[in-house]
């Protein structure tokens, strides 16, 4: 039996648009790192200071001894493994209720692995930025461009090759800088190699940092720190 020409276009059509709304609806906003209640429940009760640098992120983040790599007592750790801008958004307040001196954020790819849309996660920063000068006014805030991915080690598929949209929030991230005069560290082409990618010596599976990695990050932010 054939079907006319206009009607196979109408059904691959429908279909192409199900598809559509079936990644669409894939999208979870609302997922939060297994250990996140437990971290941020540790985070509120530790004691708050006016001098405390906040380190605030992911796993990249989390993964440092930020007192330790930068010699500096007052540095906090605030970083959740696989947290994203909506994770930041829901725990910020304890962050600003402790008027920090300084906030370094780094923030994004795992926002970008789970496909939260590139204009989504911009205006997440925006409101991140917005809440932190409301909430905390003499804060300092130190924003970061999302560091590069190297594809070749093939440990974290679902956040390789996903170069444009690091392109696509950095550029958002740094608008956002300007926009709102803040201090901005560039740290994605600083971590690149000669094809693109992060630069292998930094890293031992292609997301995180390894200690070298760390030891040049920490290099980069001596600058930065009060």
């Amino acid at each position: 039996m054939r079907f006319p020409i206009s009607k196979v276009i109408l059904y691959t059509t429908f279909l192409s648009t199900m598809s559509v709304a079936a990644q669409t609806d894939k999208i979870n906003r609302d997922y939060r790192p297994r250990t996140y209640d437990v971290q941020v429940r540790q985070f509120e009760i530790y004691p708050d200071s006016t001098n405390d640098i906040i380190f605030l992120g992911n796993s990249i983040t989390a993964r440092a001894q930020w007192n330790e790599l930068l010699r500096l007592p007052q540095a906090r750790n605030r970083g959740i493994s696989g947290d994203t801008t909506f994770g930041i958004l829901e725990r910020l307040d304890e962050v600003t209720k402790g008027r920090p001196s300084q906030i370094f954020l780094l923030i994004g790819i795992n926002d970008i692995s789970r496909n939260f849309p590139d204009d989504e996660i911009i205006r997440n920063y925006e409101t991140i930025i917005t809440r932190i000068q409301k909430e905390s006014p003499k804060t300092r805030l130190v924003v970061q461009t999302i560091l590069p991915v190297n594809s070749s080690f093939g440990e974290y598929e679902r956040h390789y090759n996903k170069d444009e949209h690091i392109v696509k929030v950095n550029t958002g991230i740094k608008r956002l800088a300007k926009k709102y005069e803040l201090t901005l560290i560039d740290l994605h082409p600083l971590f690149l190699d000669s094809s693109g990618s992060l630069n292998a010596k930094y890293t031992d599976e292609g997301l995180h940092l390894n200690e070298k990695g760390y030891l040049y990050w920490a290099e980069i932010l001596h600058p930065y720190l009060h």
